[in-house]
């Protein structure tokens, strides 16, 4: 989430919340692809993480770039008391933000279509890159840091992030590593109605293990192999379970807008913003809130700004807010951040294609579909569901998904449509081997053992 939500509306009825959710439907000929993705920057000159305030020898750091960045796109700043922590395009939409570790993220405006999300992250590293070469900074495109410890991961000034930093291990053995030594790439799309988002939301659950294997990109930790090929899908079993995973209620009867809010109200807390101070009341009920019992903020009632921010504090592999978040991925080199856009887009924002996608999924138990998730961050494609590789479900599920981009018809300035930016998952696909794989094999051979290649090799 790119900025806290400042929306001090009160609200204190259940209802009030699912009427939250459902002011999010809206007309097909409305609908948006929102992209997110995240980059971990690095010095090249030593290959060392980069801190927030730049090093003693005098190289700028994360701070600096966010202040060039300031200057250049003409950008409001955001901040957390002193410090610039993102930017925000107040006419586009778009922002950009910082991860717990540094990791580099632009949440992108909401877009009509595929060439337009290529088009906006192109200009967005070419406009970073332009602020980074004076300090010789690049940017892995891993979905996990290849090489230092999280103690050698630099801290960014952010008060939420210090909240989550005391309750994370609490809760889950992994969520440290996953604040700060991971990098994901993500798609935002629309509904059109209650029955529509829950019909995407189950579609695009059922997938997300698959979605997880073609975009594999995460095999190495602390300098060599960690025996996963998305050890980014890894950590998050072991983050903290009441607030990630796989939703079987979403398959239940009776799920819509009303169960998802019974749900997040169920989802411990953080924080409570008010002003510009977090009050840490991680492990609380958003109950207490809502009927002014907090206990650590006695009296206090809740605003719908607490609401959004409660909701950006919940992890599962897809989420629930005024659209549909597809989580499930690791970040990749420029062709898989359109790749990713392109295969939910075609399953979800063409009706046939997403009738013929649930027709896949729909009898998969609940005990089938976390066996996958469980399975596919160590074996990727070589999963299986019902005696089928994800694979060869792959294969199948793409030419769904080419078949309902073609029949969107948006088409680029040479007459191209949007089927083009399938092409790297068909290799995938076809081959059963992610970029991790192909990964391992250069660290085996070419890279001699070493993870440093990955420093010249494997950057935006």
């Amino acid at each position: 989430m790119a900025r806290d939500v400042t929306d001090t509306t009160s609200v204190s009825s259940r209802d009030e919340l699912v009427a939250w959710f459902e002011e999010g439907c809206k007309g097909p000929e409305r609908f948006r692809i929102g992209a997110e993705h995240e980059k971990v920057p690095f010095y090249r000159a030593d290959n060392a993480p980069v801190p927030y305030k730049g090093r003693a020898d005098g190289g700028n750091g994360i701070a600096a770039l966010l202040i060039g960045l300031e200057r250049k796109l003409g950008w409001a700043p955001i901040t957390d008391g002193a410090a610039i922590i993102g930017l925000y395009d107040e006419t586009g939409g778009g922002a950009i933000s910082l991860e717990p570790g540094g990791q580099f993220e632009l949440s992108g405006a909401p877009l009509e279509d595929i060439h337009a999300v290529e088009a906006e992250f192109d200009r967005h590293i070419a406009d970073t890159k332009a602020i980074a070469a004076p300090s010789d900074i690049g940017f892995l495109d891993l979905g996990m840091s290849p090489l230092w410890t999280r103690a050698q991961t630099p801290v960014m000034p952010k008060q939420r992030y210090g909240i989550m930093m005391a309750y994370m291990p609490k809760v889950g053995s992994r969520g440290l590593d996953m604040m700060f030594r991971t990098s994901t790439v993500q798609v935002n799309l629309d509904f059109s109605s209650e029955a529509d988002m829950v019909k995407k939301f189950r579609v695009s659950l059922a997938l997300q293990p698959l979605a997880t294997a073609l975009f594999a990109n995460s095999p190495f930790t602390d300098g060599k192999p960690n025996g996963m090929l998305s050890m980014r899908s890894e950590i998050w079993r072991d983050t903290d379970n009441a607030r990630a995973g796989m939703l079987p209620f979403v398959f239940e009867d009776g799920m819509g807008f009303e169960r998802y809010v019974d749900y997040a109200l169920d989802v411990p807390m953080y924080f409570v913003k008010r002003g510009d101070h977090y009050h840490d009341v991680a492990g609380a009920s958003f109950r207490d809130l809502l009927d002014g019992r907090l206990p650590q903020l006695p009296g206090e009632r809740a605003t719908m700004a607490d609401w959004a921010n409660h909701l950006s504090t919940i992890f599962p592999e897809v989420r629930l807010k005024r659209y549909l978040e597809m989580r499930g991925c690791d970040v990749g080199p420029r062709n898989h951040i359109s790749a990713m856009a392109a295969f939910f887009v075609g399953l979800l924002y063409d009706d046939v294609a997403l009738d013929e996608a649930w027709a896949v999924v729909k009898d998969w138990s609940a005990e089938e579909r976390q066996k996958m998730r469980d399975e596919v961050p160590r074996l990727a494609l070589a999963t299986k569901i019902r005696g089928r590789t994800l694979a060869a479900l792959g294969v199948d599920i793409l030419a769904i998904a080419r078949k309902g981009l073609a029949r969107r018809a948006r088409k680029d300035a040479h007459g191209g449509d949007e089927t083009r930016y399938l092409a790297p998952l068909d290799e995938i696909a076809a081959s059963g081997r992610p970029r991790a794989a192909e990964l391992l094999d250069r660290y085996a051979r070419a890279w001699g053992g070493s993870v440093l290649p990955a420093f010249e090799e494997c950057v935006f």
